[in-house]
């Protein structure tokens, strides 16, 4: 039987699903203040963290990768990462198995830099896990 749109959510799980929003508004605001603490902007910190925290283990990203994980615009991403090359964060690389593909790497700046805000970030990164779990 299809719920109706006009059927009441049960109370219970709007407490939980608002919780868990809450949690992760939570977890994203700290995000950002650790961020800029280290001298990132959010979005930096961001691109910095997928880079660095590549699903294959290998450090490294392409534009269009990171464009399909942040779920944003092709031209948005090459317009961060070039300003985080800019910054001295962010460094690129000729692909080794195709010359058509570059490589982001992180500088040793951008290690430095997102080591910092990882680590500040410890205790808001286990709370929020506990929630999930």
């Amino acid at each position: 039987m299809r719920m109706s749109e006009a059927t009441p959510i049960e109370t219970g799980a709007a407490i939980e699903v608002a919780a868990l929003r809450e949690a992760l508004r939570a977890f994203l605001r700290e995000s950002e203040l650790v961020a800029q603490a280290s001298g990132l902007t959010p979005q930096r910190y961001l691109l910095l963290l997928m880079i660095k925290g590549a699903p294959d283990g290998s450090e490294s990203s392409t534009v269009t990768e990171l464009a399909r994980r942040l779920r944003l615009a092709q031209t948005t991403v090459t317009d961060l990462v070039r300003r985080a090359e800019q910054a001295g964060l962010v460094e690129r690389e000729q692909s080794a198995t195709d010359a058509r593909v570059t490589q982001l790497r992180l500088s040793a700046e951008g290690e430095r830099r997102l080591a910092r805000s990882f680590r500040a970030h410890a205790t808001e990164r286990e709370q929020l896990r506990a929630i999930l779990h």
